[in-house]
C-alpha cells in the first residue's frame, strides 16, 4: 500500500559542519497538507489510499522508543513497536560510480580494493521497473523473494522520480565545469574524453543555458565566466578545444574557485551547479574533503549550488570524490570509455539537470512480530539517525527526474511469520519551496515470492548486482553478508540469462563484469 502526504514544515539548515543529531519534533501549527489521488497497486501487493484530509496532522511512521504503535489499514493498533534494530534510516543516494571503476578495474585483469566496493551503487547502477509519479516526489515499491537459506529473505524498497524529459519545461541551467588539467590527466581516456564530451554536450544544451569553466592543475583559474549559449557557442567550443594537461592537482583550488565562479554567475530561477570532472588524484594543497567542503559551505547553503562529480581514469581518488559528493548534496558517476562519456555528457546531465526532490531521506520499519533480524546492503555512508528522519536540518540526497533508487535488505522473519512484514517512508522537501513531502508504502509477508528465481526479472538484476558486490567485498577479514549467496560462476550464469531475457545491454555488461571477476579467482 502506498500512501502519500505533505509533512509538517521543517527549519532552515544550518551549515554543512554543524549538523549534528538532535532530538525529533514535530510541529502542530500552520501545517498546510497536500493530499494525492489514490495510487494504484505497487509491486508490494497493497492497494493504494488517499492521503490525509486537508488541515489534519499526517499520522508519522512510529520511531523507536515512540509510544502509540503503527496502525492497520482498518485502524486497529499493532501490538508493538519497531525496536531500534528494526528500524533503518538513510539519505538517498543515485551514485554510480563505485560500480563503472570497478568495471574498468575488472576488464584491466584486477579485481577493486574492496573498499571502493559500495553494494548501492552497483544496484543503482540498472533500470527498474517500478511506477512513476506525474509530478515532483517519488512513487515507493516494496517487494521480496525468499533465499536458498532458512527463514531469509531480500527485500527491495525501489523509489522512483518522474520520467525525465516528459514535456515539462525545465528551467535554464547555469553550469559551472571545473576541470581538472593536472599532469594525470594526460593519459589517454582522461582530459582528451572531457574535451570531447564537453564539446558535444555545449552543442546539446539550450541557449537559455549558461555555461563557466574553471581549470585546475596547481592553482585555479576561470578561464570562461558565465557565458549563455546563445549565439555565444563558438565561445565555449573556444574555451573547452584550449584544455590543456600541466602541473600538480590542486583540486581543493579548483573546487573554491569552481563555487565562486558558480556563484558569481548564479541565474535566479535557473538550476545552478558545479560539475566536477577530474581523477581525484589530489596531491598539491588542501586534500582533505571536509576541509574543502567548508571553505564552500555558504555558496551550498545560501544558493542551493549542487555537485555532480565526474570520475576518469585508470587510478581514480574514488574516497575524495565520493565525499565530495555525498557532502555536497550532489553525486558522482564514472567514465571510463568514450560511450559512457556521451551516455553522461550528452544525454543525463542535460536531462537531469532540474531537481524533483532535495534533502531526501527513507525510514524503512520493520515489524517485530513478523521480522527477527535486518540487515541494510550497502549505504555504509549514508546512514542517518533514526530520530533525524524528520528533521530538515539533517542533509539527506539531492534527486532529478528519472532516477529510481533502490535499497536491498537481508531480512530474516520469525518462524511461520504472516501478516505485516515493512513499512517503507520516504521524505523530501520540494525543490522550489522546501516544504516537506511524505509518501509510503507497506509489504505483507504474502507478497514475498517464493524464489528469487520467481521474482521480476528486475528484482533478480537487483539481487545479482548487490552479490556480486558482496562477492567483491568479502575477504580473508570479511565473510559475505548477504544470505543465500551463489558463487560467481552460478552468479555469471544468472546474470547471462538475464541479460537474454531483458535485452538490456547494462545487464550484459554485467554478467562480463562478473566473469572477469571469476577469472581472478582462478
Amino acid at each position: 500500500m502506498e500512501q502519500y502526504r505533505t509533512a509538517p514544515p521543517g527549519v532552515s539548515r544550518p551549515r554543512a559542519r554543524q549538523l549534528r543529531r538532535t532530538l525529533l519534533a514535530l510541529t502542530a501549527a500552520g501545517g498546510l497538507l497536500l493530499t494525492a489521488a489514490a495510487c494504484s497497486a505497487s509491486d508490494s501487493g497493497g492497494s493504494g489510499t488517499d492521503g490525509p484530509e486537508h488541515g489534519a496532522l499526517p499520522a508519522p511512521v512510529p520511531a523507536p522508543g515512540q509510544s502509540g504503535g503503527e496502525r492497520r489499514q482498518d485502524g486497529t493498533a499493532r501490538d508493538a513497536d519497531p525496536s531500534p534494530d528494526l528500524v533503518s534510516t538513510f539519505a538517498l543516494d543515485v551514485d554510480t560510480a563505485s560500480y563503472g571503476y570497478a568495471r574498468r578495474t575488472l576488464a584491466e585483469g584486477r579485481r577493486p580494493d574492496p573498499s571502493t566496493v559500495r553494494p548501492e551503487e552497483f544496484v543503482n547502477s540498472f533500470r527498474q521497473d517500478y511506477r512513476r509519479p506525474d509530478g515532483n516526489g517519488f512513487t515507493v515499491t516494496v517487494d521480496g523473494a525468499r533465499t536458498d537459506r532458512r527463514d531469509w529473505s531480500l527485500v527491495r524498497v525501489g523509489l522512483a522520480t518522474r520520467p525525465a524529459g516528459t514535456g515539462r519545461e525545465r528551467p535554464p541551467a547555469a553550469l559551472t565545469f571545473v576541470i581538472d588539467v593536472s599532469g594525470s590527466m594526460s593519459e589517454p581516456g582522461r582530459l582528451d574524453l572531457a574535451r570531447k564530451s564537453l564539446g558535444t554536450m555545449t552543442d546539446r544544451l539550450r541557449d537559455d543555458d549558461s555555461v563557466a569553466i574553471v581549470t585546475f592543475s596547481d592553482k585555479a583559474e576561470t578561464v570562461l565566466p558565465m557565458t549563455r549559449l546563445g549565439g555565444h557557442r563558438g565561445r565555449v567550443h573556444d574555451a573547452v578545444d584550449g584544455l590543456e594537461p600541466a602541473y600538480s592537482t590542486n583540486l581543493g583550488a579548483g573546487v573554491e574557485t569552481g563555487y565562486a565562479t558558480a556563484v558569481e554567475g548564479r541565474r535566479e530561477g535557473a538550476v545552478n551547479r558545479v560539475v566536477l570532472v577530474s581523477d581525484a588524484l589530489a596531491n598539491d594543497g588542501d586534500t582533505d574533503p571536509d576541509s574543502i567542503l567548508d571553505r564552500i559551505a555558504a555558496a551550498r547553503r545560501e544558493y542551493g549550488i549542487t555537485l555532480f562529480g565526474v570520475g576518469v581514469g585508470s587510478d581514480y581518488g574514488d574516497a575524495l570524490m565520493e565525499r565530495l559528493a555525498d557532502k555536497g548534496d550532489g553525486h558522482t558517476v564514472y567514465v571510463s570509455g568514450e560511450d559512457e562519456a556521451r551516455t553522461v555528457f550528452s544525454e543525463q546531465l542535460p536531462r537531469n539537470i532540474d531537481l524533483t526532490a532535495r534533502d531526501a531521506k527513507a525510514q524503512v520499519s520493520f515489524d517485530p512480530a513478523t521480522v527477527a533480524d535486518v540487515r541494510l546492503v550497502g549505504y555504509d555512508d549514508r546512514r542517518v539517525a533514526d530520530d533525524d528522519f524528520r528533521d530538515d536540518r539533517v542533509d539527506g540526497g539531492e534527486v532529478g527526474p528519472g532516477h529510481t533508487v533502490t535499497a536491498l535488505y537481508a531480512v530474516r522473519t520469525r518462524p511461520g511469520a504472516d501478516g505485516h512484514l515493512a513499512t517503507a517512508t520516504v521524505r523530501w522537501l520540494d525543490p522550489a519551496t522546501r516544504a516537506p513531502h511524505e509518501r509510503s508504502g507497506d509489504l505483507e509477508t504474502g507478497a514475498l515470492h517464493d524464489t528469487v528465481g520467481a521474482a521480476s526479472p528486475r528484482f533478480q538484476v537487483t539481487a545479482v548486482a548487490a552479490y556480486f558486490a558482496d562477492a567483491l567485498r568479502a575477504g580473508a577479514d570479511r565473510g559475505r553478508d548477504m544470505p543465500g549467496a551463489p558463487g560467481l560462476a552460478a552468479l555469471h550464469e544468472t546474470a547471462s540469462k538475464l541479460a537474454r531475457q531483458t535485452e538490456d545491454e547494462q545487464v550484459r555488461h554485467l554478467a562480463t563484469a562478473i566473469a572477469q571477476a571469476h577469472r581472478t579467482e582462478n
